[in-house]
């Protein structure tokens, strides 16, 4: 039985680390938190594959676990920056990292050759709203389809399309203002 299991553990990492990684990446663009990411997720399939229930294809149900554990640490990381800025507003400053999170742009979904305006779009695309963050990451960065998108999210694939609208339209508001304040 135990061979059974890690040939069949074997197989899922084959077919899935490559796509878990990248929407880990598409997510959180920096390599080490990613690979951190995509074997968190990998550690909490093996743990709970024996609740799987079929009830969605095993890729979405990968998927929705990727999402969460992506939005879980940035949900973490951002409650950390809002505790440092908290902390230096009221004199108690801790040290904190001042480097650019965003220190790696080889995501598969983006080509854009200048570092500078990666950051900037994934800074944009993470001021999102979370649901409009989520539909367009997975959509436009991913490559998923709307139907994948809402298997993946628990929506009505009219309820992605219009997140999607809502989000572009955001993104354009949002880099509009940056372009017209930095120029």
């Amino acid at each position: 039985m135990k061979n059974q299991d890690q040939e069949a553990y074997s197989k899922l990492l084959d077919d899935f680390q490559q796509k878990v990684f990248a929407t880990c990446i598409s997510f959180v663009p920096n390599v080490e938190d990613a690979e951190d990411i995509a074997q968190d997720v990998f550690v909490k399939i093996f743990k709970s594959i024996k609740r799987f229930k079929g009830d969605c294809k095993l890729s979405t149900w990968i998927y929705k676990i990727t999402t969460n554990m992506c939005l879980e640490f940035i949900r973490k990381k951002n409650t950390k920056k809002r505790f440092a800025f908290l902390q230096s507003i009221t004199g108690n400053a801790i040290p904190f990292d001042k480097t650019d999170y965003f220190t790696e742009m080889n995501h598969p979904g983006i080509l854009l050759e200048n570092k500078e305006l990666n950051a900037t779009l994934f800074k944009a695309i993470n001021g999102l709203p979370e649901s409009q963050c989520i539909v367009f990451t997975l959509h436009k960065i991913d490559g998923k389809s709307y139907q994948e998108v809402a298997e993946i999210t628990n929506k009505s694939l009219s309820s992605v399309e219009s997140m999607m609208f809502r989000a572009k339209k955001n993104l354009q508001n949002a880099l509009e203002n940056f372009y017209n304040n930095e120029h």
